[in-house]
Parts: C-alpha cells; structure tokens; sequence
C-alpha cells in the first residue's frame, strides 16, 4: 500500500509548483484529525458504557503516542534519503575530479 500513496503524494499540484517543499500542513492536519477522531470514539464508547473519562483518555493517548512514533520513522526514513543522496553526490564529486 505504501507504493499506492507515495504514486499518489507525486501527481500533487503542490508537488509541481515546489518539489522541495516539506509537507509539515499536511502532516500537522494528519495529527490533529487522528487525535481527534479517536477522542471522539472514545467519548462515544464512554457514553454507551456509562466510563466516561477512562476510554477517552486511554484513545487519546493511543492515539497520540502512535502518531509521534510515525512521525518519527517518516523523519528517519526522509533523514536516510537525504543522507544517501548527499552521498551519492559527493562520490560523484569526487569521480568527476579525479577524471
């Protein structure tokens, strides 16, 4: 599925008129509606078991747990790419000096 969402994030107009730009709305908006739609399951699963803080709270930090640790493998995963393609143009560099 991973594929299918990155093909996707490519054909973006924002994509096409700033290919370098960081995506931080889009992720920003991804938190805020995660965090959310869990608050809201969880206060409706307190009103119909008659608990109400216990499932609220409990989804709210699942939630919010979850997306930081995503956030971090994305920024770990976009660190890597960015190493490696410094990388590659540095060797390059390098190849076409010793030419």
């Amino acid at each position: 599925m991973k594929p299918l969402l990155s093909a996707s994030r490519s054909d973006r107009a924002s994509d096409r008129i700033a290919p370098n730009s960081d995506d931080s709305l889009g992720r920003g908006m991804d938190l805020a509606l995660t965090v959310l739609v869990f608050l809201g399951l969880g206060a409706l699963i307190d009103r119909w078991l008659g608990l109400f803080p216990m499932f609220t709270i409990a989804l709210v930090l699942f939630a919010s747990i979850g997306a930081f640790i995503r956030m971090k493998f994305v920024y770990d995963a976009t660190m890597e790419r960015h190493e490696a393609k410094r990388l590659a143009g540095g060797a390059s560099g390098r190849m076409k000096d010793a030419a």
